[in-house]
């Protein structure tokens, strides 16, 4: 396996998943990983609806810490945990995430868009009235101001989430169509030292290509970024590193020749 990293990985411990940790680290050394993070979902302001309880998106950062020490000293012989996080941006959320993000010493920390301007383009109501594009559009253009208003992360995760979701899901989405909202963010994590993720989730969901798409990915390596982990978004044991023969041949197909993962908000880079 030429990439032997999953750096985007929920159990229990995220309102999502109802997978223990121990499940995922043993499918995880089974599979022939070499580092597992786990990065659970902090979501603050998270929509209360009878599928998504308060709390639902909130971890317990200590119980989460607890039972992942356990894992790691338990299985330090046969493979490496990573502790990180899952933020969700808004920016009137800045201050809270920053506060969050200093309070615990986690080695990884994404940044998400699970939510653009209060809703979450996971439900059909975030396309209602509106074009495809017009959503698409107000998604990248959040994304925008999220970075310019949160620094304290490490790779910003799935750019194009909101095609998972869309009502033609990634039918007719190109990267030529938001060239312009989308450079802006490539340039501003490449400006800022931040990373993006490769997540195979997208396929996982059906779509044709991972999320961010390929020709985003190429688009972030003309511009000089380097800096790209590469996760599943496994929240059960039969997903982990699902798609990572595919990831390292679109990697490889746009210039990159190393993956990377982070520990002690470190980066370190890894041959493809």
């Amino acid at each position: 396996m030429p990439i032997t990293a999953d750096y985007h990985l929920h159990s229990s411990f995220s309102g999502d998943s109802d997978t223990p940790m121990v499940e995922m680290v043993l499918q995880g050394i089974k599979t022939g990983l070499k580092w597992m993070c786990f990065t659970e979902h902090q979501d603050f302001d998270y929509p209360v609806s009878t599928e998504t309880p308060a709390g639902t998106f909130d971890v317990n950062p200590d119980s989460y810490l607890y039972e992942f020490l356990k894992c790691r000293e338990k299985y330090a012989d046969k493979i490496t945990l990573v502790f990180g996080v899952e933020l969700g941006l808004q920016p009137y959320l800045s201050k809270k995430n920053a506060a969050f993000a200093k309070a615990h010493e986690y080695d990884f920390i994404i940044a998400s868009s699970h939510l653009c301007n209060g809703k979450d383009p996971y439900y059909p109501a975030f396309y209602e009235g509106r074009t495809q594009e017009e959503a698409y559009r107000e998604y990248f253009e959040s994304i925008l101001e999220n970075l310019k208003s949160f620094s304290n992360f490490d790779v910003y995760g799935h750019l194009d989430y909101v095609v998972r979701y869309g009502p033609q899901k990634d039918d007719g989405y190109t990267y030529e169509q938001y060239r312009d909202i989308l450079d802006k963010i490539l340039e501003k994590l490449i400006q800022d030292g931040k990373g993006i993720e490769l997540n195979t989730g997208g396929l996982a969901n059906g779509l044709r290509e991972a999320n961010p798409c390929t020709a985003i990915l190429r688009r972030y390596k003309e511009l000089g970024g380097e800096i790209i982990t590469v996760g599943s978004d496994a929240h059960k044991p039969e997903r982990i590193a699902a798609y990572f023969e595919q990831a390292a041949a679109m990697l490889t197909d746009c210039g990159f020749r190393y993956y990377s993962t982070f520990e002690r908000r470190n980066v370190s880079f890894h041959k493809i």
